[in-house]
């Protein structure tokens, strides 16, 4: 982090988070490359962003986050929903749930089936794999262990997480040691980037060490207003501090590279001059490009969470709180098991909305605790259990635009959650099968009653209410510079990632994926950033995988 002293790098990458920090380190490595890097929010030295549990706290803290909200729908029962995104070194990297899910090869091989040459899942795998230390017992077909980012396991257990990992197997749901290796479909413990009780985010696994290297400049408290262009050649950025502080250029010989996520890329895209002409000349703004899909195809899981009253057993909503915090505390400074070190999803599942499915469609997020309102960060006052499932390939899709030529105003988003009649056959599913995994006999003996939603609830209408109602984000935008073929009428990258119609240009984050993976989105988005970074020094990709496997199914 340094104020600025040059002006002019080989390349300027705007935002730090899961992919920009990833790509800074990968352009800097060989020392033939000047970067700079422009990141909106502060440095990432805050305590509650290092200790897991701190995600309660570090998520409302408007320094180091983007408090952004859906635009109401009829999908949300009318209701805004908070999208918080990261605003620090590390992106959401920094604040989110830490659960490592790469998705299934039907993703990828979807996008390489859309026109995107180089992206089925036996190209990408390799690059999974660089960037990944896998802690523990692994297969080296599927899984890296000698990249930045460490992955582990969890080493902390609760008897409820077993009883519902027992149950889910009593009803023919398989067991699964690695999720992200051969099959997705069963149930388990989720794989995390926490070690030795710390987060590991994007920045303290990739930008840590690069920082010490020359030929890279970090400006943090830096947020990009435009993307400066000669003729339709990119040549810059400018940014600043804030509303009333001076406007800075910083200029890139070869590219500028936007990492700002499926929110802000389309955004800054579209106050830059590249984007629809329609709005772009509503905003005031001259147009470089008239770019149809800047900001259309948003995506996102939409996530519905059941919770239960529980008896018999100690809960995170007791654990957390008073004397007993203090002793998780103390576990934690000792560097044993403790709540302060674990994700907010502890246990997975992946399995079909209905039996005659041939892949798995609905993912599961178990929690020994509940919150109140169905809201992470708040514990309900009596002792609870979550189940959170979401959509994994959802139809329903939105867009996202620059509400005025303001950059320091936040985007309209308008993700459309279950407006499309699938995805609300897959809620109400979805929401039968939760109520199904929380009241197998193995959690039984620990159920006192449905809290959310009430055991009464049982019609279809009723359950889609309580859907509409009560679900909310599982902050995985996607899409919104969605990369395909330049003949594509919604097409904004190429399959190199470069914006079409422009020179100098390109996107590296979660916007580009042209549908969403089947999972959490931030190790698909480090992958995004691991092969960009080979195309944008011009080496050739690494070699696919040779997998039979690559095909599986679930």
């Amino acid at each position: 982090m340094s104020n600025a002293t040059n002006a002019q790098f080989d390349y300027v990458i705007v935002g730090a988070g899961a992919a920009g920090s990833l790509l800074a380190n990968r352009l800097t490595e060989d020392g033939s490359a000047t970067v700079c890097v422009l990141e909106a929010g502060p440095s990432d030295h805050h305590p509650y962003i290092l200790i897991p549990a701190g995600f309660i706290k570090i998520g409302s803290n408007r320094r180091y986050t983007w408090q952004f909200k859906t635009e109401p729908s009829e999908g949300t029962a009318g209701r805004r929903i908070a999208i918080v995104q990261g605003r620090t070194l590390g992106g959401s990297s920094s604040i989110n749930g830490f659960n490592y899910t790469r998705g299934l090869p039907i993703d990828y091989d979807t996008w390489a089936g859309r026109g995107n040459a180089g992206w089925s899942y036996a190209e990408v795998l390799p690059y999974f794999k660089r960037t990944e230390r896998r802690v523990g017992p692994f297969d080296p077909r599927y899984r890296g262990g000698e990249g930045l980012l460490p992955i582990t396991d969890s080493d902390w257990s609760h008897p409820l997480c077993d009883a519902f990992i027992d149950g889910a197997v009593a009803m023919g749901i398989p067991r699964n040691p690695d999720y992200n290796a051969e099959k997705q479909a069963g149930v388990g413990y989720y794989q995390r980037w926490i070690d030795d009780g710390r987060r590991i985010s994007s920045a303290r696994a990739f930008l840590r060490s690069a920082m010490k290297r020359r030929n890279l400049e970090i400006r943090t408290n830096a947020q990009a207003v435009a993307v400066m262009f000669e003729g339709k050649r990119a040549v810059g950025v400018r940014y600043s501090r804030g509303p009333g502080y001076p406007v800075q250029d910083v200029r890139a010989r070869k590219e500028v590279i936007l990492c700002g996520g499926a929110a802000n890329s389309p955004k800054l895209l579209q106050l830059s001059g590249i984007g629809p002409g329609a709005l772009l000349n509503q905003l005031g703004v001259a147009v470089v490009h008239d770019l149809a899909g800047v900001g259309e195809n948003c995506q996102d899981h939409y996530m519905v969470r059941s919770s239960v009253r529980v008896k018999g057993v100690e809960t995170l909503n007791t654990t957390a709180r008073g004397l007993r915090l203090l002793g998780e505390i103390v576990k934690w400074m000792l560097g044993k098991p403790s709540v302060l070190a674990i994700s907010p999803s502890v246990a997975f599942g992946f399995w079909m909305s209905r039996d005659a499915l041939p892949v798995t469609d609905l993912q599961f997020c178990f929690s020994p605790g509940s919150f109140a309102s169905g809201i992470a960060g708040k514990l309900d006052s009596f002792p609870g259990m979550t189940l959170g499932f979401y959509q994994l390939r959802p139809h329903s899709n939105g867009f996202v635009r620059a509400q005025s030529a303001d950059p320091f105003q936040d985007p309209i988003i308008q993700p459309n959650y279950l407006s499309d009649a699938r995805d609300r056959q897959v809620a109400i599913d979805g929401v039968r099968l939760t109520r199904r995994l929380l009241h197998t006999p193995q959690l039984q003996v620990y159920c006192e009653r449905d809290e959310s939603p009430p055991a009464s609830a049982t019609s279809d209408g009723d359950l889609l209410d309580f859907a509409r109602n009560e679900g909310g984000t599982a902050y995985h935008l996607i899409g919104t510079c969605r990369m395909g073929p330049s003949t594509a009428a919604d097409s904004v990258v190429d399959s190199e990632l470069r914006v079409i119609g422009v020179q100098g240009l390109r996107v590296v984050d979660a916007s580009i994926m042209p549908t969403i993976p089947s999972g959490n989105t931030g190790a698909a988005s480090m992958m995004i950033a691991e092969k960009a970074a080979d195309m944008i020094l011009g080496r050739p990709p690494l070699p696919p995988e040779p997998l039979d496997a690559s095909r599986s199914a679930v």
